[in-house]
């Protein structure tokens, strides 16, 4: 099934032959060792390019296109297949999915009863066999007819068990792939061996699953996608109910031997009995897949029993009652063409990867997050690099790593500043992050202005211009000396007349009352943003209490590790000269609501007791009782409506943590409730996949009561 949006456009018979060699090759060393010079989704375009230029010219076909076979009939394997391993045709969009139904219907002349659903694992498709229930070999997919043995992995791949749970004789299939962690450790350990690491999962899994005689050895994981009868026991009663059973009962009898499937998943296979309910079940797959420990690139339709199966029949290549509903690419292979160094505004220098514009999950890419100096040299990056770039949480662009073999040898090394490119300070490199040895003042302007931002000190009429001028005019030289300025320091502005001077001067005291938590994020400590800096607001109550504390203290704070409690003392400390410029300026240093951990224990850290209010203010009154939302984890998703119409996604956060909760992003297994008003998206369909409780925003605020 050949879509134009979706095919390379090939022109003549030249261009077509030139795209054949190339699919070939990229197939061959994909299939062979795993490091292949495109990407998937590049090759997928590449193969239905061809196959629309062969439709439009039958009589150009040459031998060795790779359209109409199995691995692109790259791969020749010595292992004959019991059953040919095929692989599956592709639909992009809801309309293709709906026409692919309709026409397997009419070939069956009646409708599918129940379909299949389950996420396309980016994996390598291999054969598990069993004898007895003991683990006695392993076949890749090969050229769909036979595969490669390589029963030596036999050991390295989790989620494949040694023995199953019971004695049984026969073949499971599924995908072999490395998950985000085991990549990582992966290309750790290949790093140290020779300096160089895999260019993404897929190929590392590939490669891993052929490799004999490496000095390491690198953990894999196993998903099941099917099982079928292993000769010669195909006449027993097992090998019937294979033959049989719908495909979601074969996938739970696989389960229950022990052998991992998505089971376990946020993704896992579903049984529905509508093409509109497999819509749903695959927008719910892709609202899942950023956060996934895994790759997927797809969603995989079936028809679950064996007699549609059977009656579909198959293609040279597919079998006719599945197909594959691809889904936009996260990862592609640019080159990297240079490297920008930024100061951000707590003086820390973080590189920038320039690329080659790619087309990246449905935008243009150019830029993409480096990390630092030491994960450059980690991953051997080189300017004029072939990189794999991806989206880390379908959002942020991030180079993966380098595609070592495609390298001309015109890479040049990457050249690291000996100096701070804004200032031209000292660098202080003690630690991964680099930074200005000037901090904050390196880059007042930005310091000054996240400080005054909506989210923390709210100071109106501070845009960047004026922070500007007042630096220049040598008035501030942090966002501590605005609360010194003088009405006749104001008026000397270029622009700065009577009543936004006096208007400026209002905001900048009102400010001076803001809670705790808002202060303390204005400050800009590395590791806390609005989130954190309440949680530790509520903690400890006063800004006395955070200065006094030490690493272990402020690892009581919930998501705070041993690393970044280090990191947030050592800051605190550094920042001493301003915060005492902030008390002595009469800047608000307590949380309403929360009491010290060494007055009240645990009770006033999660704001249940009353307590003073805001610096001038009166006492606030907090309710006894446990908080509505004690415990949960809650995500608002969409526009707010009725009482809690007004309030941005900021203050909703703030609210959800007043009333005992845990404000959170991104759905998972752990979140408790969503809230989702209009237009809530993605994040609905996965809280419905994973069977999250959903609450429209009328429904919450009736729940917080008082709290609002």
């Amino acid at each position: 099934m050949t879509d134009a949006l979706h095919a390379t456009p090939l022109a003549d018979q030249a261009e077509y032959a030139q795209a054949v060699r190339l699919a070939v090759d990229a197939a061959a060393a994909y299939y062979g060792a795993g490091a292949s010079a495109l990407d998937d989704d590049s090759y997928d375009r590449l193969v239905r390019g061809i196959e629309a230029y062969e439709a439009a010219h039958p009589d150009d076909v040459l031998p060795g296109s790779p359209t109409g076979k199995v691995a692109g009939g790259a791969v020749v394997g010595d292992v004959p297949h019991t059953v040919p391993m095929l692989s599956l045709d592709n639909v992009f969009s809801p309309e293709e999915l709906a026409g692919w139904a309709a026409g397997l219907e009419r070939r069956l002349g009646r409708p599918v009863a129940v379909w299949s659903v389950e996420p396309k694992l980016d994996g390598l498709a291999v054969s598990a066999r069993y004898r007895g229930g003991r683990l006695v070999q392993l076949v890749t997919r090969g050229d769909g007819t036979a595969g490669e043995d390589v029963t030596h992995a036999i050991g390295t791949v989790a989620g494949l068990p040694a023995r199953l749970a019971e004695p049984v004789t026969v073949e499971i299939r599924g995908e072999v792939l490395m998950t985000g962690e085991q990549f990582e450790a992966a290309c750790a350990k290949r790093t140290a061996h020779d300096g160089t690491t895999f260019a993404n999962p897929r190929s590392a899994a590939a490669g891993t699953l052929r490799a004999k005689d490496r000095p390491y050895t690198c953990e894999m994981t196993f998903f099941s996608y099917g099982a079928l009868p292993l000769p010669p026991q195909d006449d027993s009663d097992l090998a019937g109910r294979l033959r049989e059973s719908p495909h979601s009962q074969i996938m739970a009898m696989v389960a229950g031997w022990g052998v991992r499937t998505t089971e376990a998943t946020p993704v896992a296979g579903v049984a529905v009995d509508s093409i509109e309910q497999v819509q749903v079940r695959v927008e719910q797959v892709a609202a899942a897949r950023a956060e996934l420990p895994f790759g997927i690139d797809g969603i995989v339709i079936k028809a679950d029993l064996a007699a549609d199966q059977q009656e579909a029949g198959l293609s040279s290549r597919a079998p006719r009652w599945a197909i594959a509903y691809k889904l936009p690419a996260v990862e592609k292979i640019t080159k990297l063409v240079g490297v920008e160094w930024n100061v951000g505004r707590t003086g820390i220098i973080a590189p920038r990867a320039v690329l080659e514009p790619v087309q990246l999950d449905g935008s243009v890419v150019t830029y993409a997050t480096l990390h630092n100096p030491a994960d450059i040299t980690r991953r051997g990056l080189m300017l004029g690099d072939s990189v794999t770039v991806y989206k880390a949480g379908d959002v942020i662009p991030r180079v993966q790593a380098p595609v070592t073999h495609l390298r001309t040898g015109q890479e040049q090394p990457i050249e690291f500043p000996q100096e701070c490119p804004r200032c031209g300070s000292d660098i202080d490199s003690s630690q991964e992050r680099w930074r200005c040895v000037r901090g904050r003042a390196c880059h007042a302007v930005a310091s000054i202005t996240y400080a005054v931002g909506r989210d923390q000190l709210d100071i109106e009429g501070l845009g960047q211009t004026r922070i500007v001028q007042l630096l220049s005019a040598g008035y501030v030289a942090d966002f501590a000396d605005l609360f010194t300025l003088t009405r006749e320091q104001l008026l000397a502005l270029d622009r700065m007349g009577e009543v936004s001077t006096d208007n400026l001067l209002a905001a900048i005291e009102r400010a001076k009352g803001k809670p705790l938590n808002k202060v303390f994020c204005a400050l800009g400590v590395r590791g806390t943003g609005r989130s954190m800096s309440r949680r530790i607001a509520r903690h400890f109550a006063t800004m006395d209490a955070i200065r006094a504390a030490g690493v272990e203290d402020v690892q009581a704070v919930e998501g705070i590790g041993p690393e970044k409690a280090a990191v947030m003392v050592a800051e605190l400390a550094d920042i001493a000269p301003l915060i005492d410029k902030l008390a002595a300026a009469g800047v608000n240093m307590t949380e309403p609501g929360a009491t010290p951990p060494t007055a009240a224990g645990t009770a006033g850290a999660a704001g249940a007791d009353g307590g003073d209010g805001a610096a001038g203010g009166e006492a606030e009154t907090v309710p006894a009782a446990e908080p509505p939302l004690s415990g949960m984890a809650v995500v608002v998703t969409g526009s707010m409506s009725g009482p809690l119409a007004a309030l941005s996604r900021n203050e909703m956060n703030e609210l959800i943590e007043r009333a005992g909760g845990k404000a959170s992003s991104s759905v998972s297994a752990r979140t408790s409730l969503l809230v989702a008003g209009e237009k809530a998206g993605s994040k609905k369909a996965k809280a419905e996949s994973l069977g999250v409780r959903i609450a429209t925003p009328e429904e919450f605020a009736a729940m917080l009561g008082e709290y609002i």
